[in-house]
């Protein structure tokens, strides 16, 4: 019998924490935590490193739980860095094991194969948590703290790096099912504050609520709220499906369009609930918001570092929202009278503006409502369809499915989605990828087809950069870098071993779609925008030049 080593600890950690799934690229330096993984739990081959932590991170957030990455040491770790960042701006969890050098020789230099100059302060550069195994002893301690950490709120990847000596180094793989190292208590505002913040929600007449993703575990905290002060509810798009996008109450992500910009104008008190007011969310910083501001927010950094708040209160949103609603309750709804029918005209006019302007893809957007069901996730590159309807019309009834790289990085949609599939393989994924983001990370086709998840891949191709070109064309008087050679994507898919379809006008969209959602394995489905024709109005990031758009 083999004798048990640092994979069967990591096993036994991850099986404690509900993982079933590690996502990674085997080496020599992580080769024990791999080859345990695979015969105890389900290993996925990805292509690249970035991927890993694109696929654990989504993994992670279709769960509501941890994800997990494997990584080599070295370079290894440094493409993992990139997803880092991502899974460090959206706050998820995801525990990424990657490998070292001999402890023997850490720090001295020699150039061992796989090595690298300070690999930990890179890690601790792009992770909320960052840790070396030193002792082979203290391995299944570091790995629990690692996991308290990234679940520990507002959360953020946690990094550990383990020498391949102290992996192969003998264990004995503990009850993992004790309490994680580290855990944290969520803090809880003092009476006082809460309320004095609940004396100022009384008095709104015209309330708003804005939630963002620190209110994605409080959906029946948020909705109670809702119906105490007699509220809208804006979103950030992290914030989408905290309450289902189907309720009238549910204005949406559109605050900083004209309908959610006329909105707060009107709004006498908002109530922020986990929003960061990212700069594409605010126009960089410059959309108002009522002087009446309450903000609730699990980090306390975020609170009043961007908009000013008449009270901060730090604690984490379900029960900070509960104790609100418990000193509201009783009271008469101050609300004025016609407030809720002018919340209800703002949701449904800020939608019938936005697919006027998409013109053509409309088609899309009916056809994928039409076909998914009520919880099937939906991962988004960053691309015009994602960024202009995607993340606006395309209905969301549970944040959990509700997944896209918040930081804005290209090309991450792909391995989010296989993640995300391999997270519900019982439910369809869809994901929405243009053409220049899929060629970042194009080996994870061969990836999707080793997997077969039942995972959709609607390819936009426009031939390159869509996003930037409308920018140039509406800004410059010519184009840099946004037009690139594409594939012929019926014979990609058909060297990968793909089934493929293809979108060239409205009347295709429906039957296509339903088919390619309906079936049990993975399709790839092109989109041809110059045959399907362009949008009414051309999207442009929500970025500033300076002098132009100001």
């Amino acid at each position: 019998m083999t004798t048990p080593n640092g994979g069967d600890l990591l096993v036994a950690t991850l099986r404690a924490l509900g993982v079933d799934t590690v996502f990674g690229i085997v080496s020599v330096h992580n080769l024990p935590l791999v080859e345990a993984v695979d015969r105890d739990l389900r290993f996925v081959p990805v292509r690249h490193e970035a991927s890993a932590v694109n696929a654990a991170d989504a993994y992670g957030r279709a769960r509501g739980t941890l994800g997990c990455a494997l990584t080599s040491t070295g370079t290894g770790a440094g493409n993992a860095a990139g997803s880092l960042i991502e899974a460090l701006s959206a706050g998820a969890s995801v525990l990424h094991v990657t490998g070292q050098i001999d402890s023997e020789y850490l720090g001295q230099g020699r150039g061992f194969i796989h090595e690298t100059k300070d690999q930990l302060g890179m890690l601790t550069a792009v992770s909320a948590y960052a840790a070396t195994v030193t002792d082979a002893a203290d391995a299944g301690r570091i790995l629990r703290e690692a996991a308290a950490a990234a679940l520990a709120a507002p959360g953020g990847p946690a990094s550990v790096e383990w020498p391949i000596d102290l992996q192969y180094a003998p264990q004995t793989p503990a009850d993992q099912d004790g309490v994680l190292t580290g855990a944290k208590t969520a803090p809880v505002p003092s009476a006082a504050r809460l309320d004095a913040a609940a004396a100022l929600l009384a008095t709104a007449r015209r309330p708003l609520v804005w939630a963002g993703g620190g209110a994605a575990r409080a959906g029946a905290e948020l909705s109670a709220i809702l119906d105490t002060l007699g509220a809208g509810l804006l979103t950030s798009n992290s914030g989408r499906g905290a309450v289902p996008e189907d309720d009238p109450r549910v204005v949406g992500n559109f605050a900083s369009g004209p309908t959610g910009r006329a909105l707060l104008d009107e709004a006498d008190v908002l109530l922020t609930v986990g929003t960061h007011f990212r700069s594409n969310e605010t126009s960089d910083y410059r959309l108002r918001i009522p002087e009446a501001h309450v903000q609730i927010d699990i980090d306390p950094a975020a609170l009043g570092r961007t908009y000013p708040a008449a009270h901060a209160l730090h604690g984490d949103a379900a029960q900070v929202l509960g104790a609100l609603a418990e000193r509201l309750a009783g009271r008469d709804r101050n609300t004025e009278p016609g407030w809720g029918e002018r919340v209800r005209e703002a949701r449904e006019s800020a939608r019938a503006a936005l697919r006027d302007g998409i013109g053509p893809q409309a088609a899309i957007l009916d056809a994928l409502t039409a076909a998914l069901p009520r919880r099937a996730v939906i991962a988004r590159d960053v691309t015009i369809p994602s960024s202009s309807w995607g993340n606006r019309l395309l209905p969301i009834h549970d944040p959990r499915d509700n997944v896209f790289p918040r930081g804005g990085g290209i090309g991450q949609g792909l391995g989010m989605g296989i993640g995300a599939a391999l997270a519900h393989p019982e439910r369809p994924t869809v994901v929405i990828a243009g053409d220049g983001g899929l060629a970042v990370h194009l080996g994870e086709l061969l990836t999707l087809a080793q997997e077969r998840p039942r995972l959709t891949l609607i390819v936009f191709n426009d031939g390159g950069y869509g996003v930037l070109r409308n920018m140039q064309d509406a800004h410059f008087d010519r184009r840099s870098g946004v037009d690139l050679a594409t594939p012929d994507f019926g014979l990609l898919a058909r060297a990968a071993g793909l089934p493929y379809a293809r979108i060239a006008s409205e009347a295709d969209a429906g039957p296509v779609i339903k088919e390619a959602v309906d079936s049990a394995g993975p399709t790839l489905v092109e989109v041809d925008l110059t045959a399907l024709g362009p949008m009414k109005n051309p999207f442009t990031p929500p970025v500033s030049i300076p002098g132009q758009n100001q």
